[in-house]
């Protein structure tokens, strides 16, 4: 996993609202579908790219599969981002 990759997957918004509704908890392809007027095939592929990104995990329960997010590239991103801020020097 690449910090440009992880941005790349968070650049579509539709990516970036299924990333929010996870925040609640694991769901499956057709519950996170359920809050979007896109066809299940679309939605599909944004979890696809989001689970290449390494930005959500899926299991498999039964028929279901299910998608949560994978919080560790969240705070490797996050480090990488807060290089950018840097320290003011005290000296």
């Amino acid at each position: 996993m690449s910090v440009q990759q992880t941005l790349k997957a968070i650049a579509n918004p539709v990516r970036r609202d299924i990333l929010t509704i996870l925040k609640a908890g694991r769901l499956s392809a057709g519950e996170i579908s359920d809050n979007f007027a896109l066809s299940h095939a679309t939605v599909s592929s944004h979890l696809k790219l989001l689970k290449e990104a390494d930005l959500i995990r899926e299991s498999k329960y039964k028929n279901f599969i299910y998608y949560e997010l994978n919080l560790s590239v969240f705070e490797e991103t996050m480090f990488w981002l807060k290089g950018f801020l840097g320290e003011k020097d005290e000296n």
